[in-house]
């Protein structure tokens, strides 16, 4: 049984997209695949169990017969945290060890998704490198563009972390302004320091976008109306501190545009509802006229009240935007087919000598 450790240098780089993306074009080419995540730091409570976060989504998407408990044998919460700071030194490697001979019993590919970024397991010894190194894994890394000196600069870092470990990287969420010098010098440079670079997956934004109940998680507001908020997508903000003319011009512009306004503002928020907007922000705890609500009722669009004044409510939306995680099938089919369009997915099987 071979394994594929799929990692990333920074937090919401694309890991988990990755890593689904690949286990179902491997399933299509009928290669039995298991999942293992070593560490986890996000500690979800389902059926009286600690989980990792995306755990069933996971399961789901894969159709894995290992147990939801089973997926991430190493989940930090607070309490282990505390009692590893108190001197607890329990070594998790054969916990981690046991849980993937029994993840890969019957499987031809392991993949095992790493940490969030390179940093991540140093506090309970199970660094990327440190668990790559242990299990005989190949490494998979999921590089974010950010700037052009810091792709280089966390491509290089990623191949002197891991050393031998490492077969390659995916360079994701590449802005179409940047395509031409990635894939013209950048690719090349890194190629030319010994590491394989499998694609190079351009930004699209549908994919950073948020649902209406993630800026009901981020906020806490309070839902004014009685429509679903359910798989709304919101892809831009726009704050009615404007004319009406002038919103207008701005959100007839974008695509899936939330409106953060006050609650005084009757004639941006009707323009908003007959501009389709994706969700009315209504800021500083003051109530919209009841026709408002109506109106966005039969409209099927979401009013939310913050007692948060603007800026708060833009600094607590733009704290989550571009860091949703991979949990929607819809999502995820438009990375499928992104990663079938842009990566070498037989590079990454001869990799594995698969």
């Amino acid at each position: 049984m071979k394994s594929l450790y799929i990692t990333s240098v920074e937090r919401y780089s694309g890991k988990t997209a990755v890593c689904l993306a690949l286990g179902r074009h491997f399933q299509e080419k009928n290669i039995k695949i298991g999942y293992l995540k070593p560490l986890s730091i996000q500690p979800r409570l389902t059926g009286g169990k600690i989980v990792d976060e995306d755990a069933a989504f996971v399961k789901e998407t894969l159709a894995l017969d290992t147990p939801l408990a089973d997926l991430s044998p190493a989940v930090v919460t607070h309490e282990l945290l505390e009692e590893r700071l108190a001197g607890a030194d329990e070594n998790l490697m054969p916990k981690v060890q046991d849980a993937v001979k029994a993840a890969g019993k019957g499987k031809d590919l392991l993949l095992l998704e790493g940490g969030g970024s390179l940093r991540e397991g140093y506090v309970v010894d199970l660094p990327t490198p440190q668990v790559a190194k242990t299990l005989k894994s190949k490494v998979l890394v999921v590089v974010k563009y950010r700037d052009e000196i810091r792709l280089l600069d966390d491509a290089l870092t990623a191949a002197a972390r891991l050393e031998k470990s490492i077969c390659g990287v995916i360079i994701n969420r590449v802005p179409k302004s940047e395509i031409r010098f990635v894939n013209e010098f950048a690719k090349p440079y890194i190629e030319n320091h010994g590491l394989h670079v499998f694609g190079v997956l351009p930004e699209e934004r549908v994919l950073a976008a948020l649902l209406v109940d993630d800026l009901i998680d981020a906020m806490h507001p309070e839902i004014l109306t009685d429509c679903d908020t359910n798989n709304i997508p919101v892809e831009n903000l726009t704050v009615g501190a404007m004319t009406t003319e002038a919103a207008m011009t701005r959100l007839r512009s974008q695509r899936h545009p939330a409106l953060i306004t006050g609650g005084d503002r009757i004639d941006i928020q009707i323009m908003a509802l007959e501009s389709n907007a994706s969700c009315l922000i209504l800021t500083g705890g003051l109530e919209p006229r009841p026709l408002i609500v109506k109106y966005a009722d039969e409209r099927g669009i979401p009013v939310l009240m913050t007692h948060l004044n603007t800026l708060e409510t833009v600094k607590a939306i733009d704290g989550v935007f571009g860091k949703t995680r991979i949990g929607q099938l819809t999502k995820l089919d438009h990375f499928q087919q992104l990663m079938n369009k842009h990566v070498d997915m037989d590079a990454v099987l001869n990799c594995l000598e698969l």
